[in-house]
């Protein structure tokens, strides 16, 4: 009886141990990646002027175009010091972000096959790229739209209370919207902007990778085409401000990347089946 128990109990320790092995492997790639986010959050917190100054570009752009000044105002006393913890955060996630990427693959490899890592490593590098172009493509085409029509609204004398020259033109019958942004809700709607539209150009990447493992096929993609156009739409409405022109940028964008992952999906599938023609020959 006691021989059958210390089989069983060194058959428990074998199996354990790949599983402890594993939790260690996993402290260590999540140590590295929190230490690199941390430095990569401290160095930006040194430089979250130029960031700052970079991220109201679009704003001060717009409002440039219509005269007015270009000026942040904080509600609160402690508002600057969030902010700049905010843009220190945001800057630091994407300064770390290729470290992490790292730290991810040295976990997941030694799992994998030679050709499932050559499988993989492409998408794990397509991923923070297409994320960069879906974020400028909001920084730079988006928000100048986004913010022209938010300013549209604006009425009577266009300038600040505590500027002398509003005082030179006064309206009594006019009550006038001027756009006094708090500094602290502009980041956050920027950020936004940003982060959704750099997420939404993950859809080849994902679609793409769920066509290599098989989850999804070129297909069924395109004979659910009708439904796919109705989300897009409803994603439009809600991302973007309440404008036709930037819903649909973002529409024809979005879809266009769908069209392109049932593209790469399909040209995956003629490969595959290739391979499998030569090898069974």
């Amino acid at each position: 009886m006691s021989a059958k128990s210390d089989k069983n109990s060194e058959s428990v320790d074998d199996s354990s141990a790949p599983l402890i092995e594993h939790l260690a492997e996993l402290r260590t790639r999540l140590i590295w990646s929190v230490l690199a986010f941390v430095v990569a959050m401290v160095l930006c917190y040194t430089v979250w002027n130029p960031i700052y100054n970079f991220l109201t570009r679009p704003i001060c752009h717009a409002l440039e175009t219509r005269g007015q000044e270009c000026g942040l105002i904080l509600l609160k006393l402690q508002e600057g010091f969030f902010v700049a913890i905010q843009i220190s955060f945001l800057g630091g996630f994407v300064l770390a972000f290729p470290i992490i990427a790292y730290q991810l693959w040295r976990f997941v490899a030694p799992g994998l096959y030679r050709s499932e890592k050559a499988a993989f490593l492409p998408f794990l590098v397509a991923s923070p790229v297409m994320f960069l172009i879906g974020a400028a493509f909001a920084y730079y085409i988006i928000l100048p739209m986004a913010y022209d029509f938010f300013l549209g609204f604006q009425q009577g004398p266009l300038a600040l209370p505590d500027d002398p020259s509003a005082a030179a033109e006064p309206n009594p019958h006019l009550a006038g919207i001027v756009f006094q942004g708090s500094v602290s809700e502009y980041l956050t709607l920027t950020t936004k902007f940003i982060l959704a539209f750099g997420l939404s150009f993950q859809l080849p990447v994902a679609l793409t990778l769920m066509g290599k493992a098989g989850l999804v096929s070129s297909e069924g993609l395109g004979s659910v085409r009708r439904y796919a156009i109705i989300v897009i739409l409803v994603l439009a409405a809600i991302v973007t401000p309440p404008d036709v022109i930037s819903q649909i940028v973002l529409f024809a964008v979005i879809y266009g990347l769908y069209e392109i992952s049932i593209f790469l999906v399909r040209r995956m599938e003629k490969k595959r089946e290739l391979e499998e023609q030569e090898a069974d020959v």
